[in-house]
């Protein structure tokens, strides 16, 4: 493995590790990936609680420095700081944000709320549900039932704060589609893709000509991986 300035700690099943695997792309930034999943020995080596991802940072300004960074919403700032453009921010008024902390509500939003709501409550048990083979197709809809009644509400929120087309808040891509769009391709891949609207579809298949986006679908839900 070509020795590179960063690690990233975590399996391309994980919508976090992909966030941040998304914004190193591109950001243009060089890294190894050690693919593991949550709760692993790796993990918990790497995080105190065993979660996703960590990323180790080995130099800075030319020092070896082996630095462990966890927590997704800290990485993303430090990538920022390191290599600002392209950025994945935005300016008061893009996009219809009157200021520029309507990106990083979303960003929240996703991470904190739509974690839960999309994979905890509908993309996991599906898919468990799917593997084991044990429920028909109607028994696992009303298994789920809950959780795609709390999924709609999601959706139906995540719109609102979007710009009417292009990307989340206008022309070009923020950290607020990135946090995003793996929990909406897990979701893609299942039966319940349907409730979605014309506003979430349009805004996929901008998201899917990212050369970011394509060069992380490799081991994610999408391409039938598990974790």
């Amino acid at each position: 493995m070509e020795p590179t300035p960063y690690t990233l700690i975590g399996t391309q099943f994980s919508t976090f590790t992909r966030t941040v695997a998304m914004g190193v792309r591109y950001k243009g930034l060089k890294y190894n990936q050690a693919s593991t999943p949550p709760s692993s020995a790796v993990a918990f080596e790497h995080h105190p609680f065993g979660f996703l991802p960590t990323l180790i940072i080995h130099e800075d300004q030319g020092k070896r420095v082996d630095v462990k960074l966890r927590e997704s919403q800290a990485i993303v700032r430090f990538i920022d700081r390191i290599a600002p453009s392209p950025s994945l921010h935005i300016a008061p008024g893009e996009g219809g944000a009157v200021i520029e902390e309507k990106m990083w509500e979303l960003v929240s939003l996703a991470a904190c709320f739509g974690y839960p709501i999309v994979e905890v409550g509908v993309v996991k048990p599906r898919v468990k549900a799917m593997d084991e083979g044990k429920l028909s197709e109607e028994e696992i809809r009303q298994q789920i039932e809950g959780g795609v009644v709390k999924l709609k509400e999601f959706l139906t929120l995540v719109e609102s704060l979007m710009s009417p087309d292009g990307f989340a808040f206008g022309e070009h891509p923020s950290w607020a589609d990135f946090f995003l769009f793996p929990l909406m391709a897990d979701l893609r891949a299942l039966h319940e893709w349907k409730i979605v609207d014309r506003r979430l579809n349009d805004w996929m298949g901008k998201m899917d000509e990212l050369p970011a986006v394509k060069e992380t679908t490799l081991g994610t839900l999408a391409v039938g991986a598990r974790p």
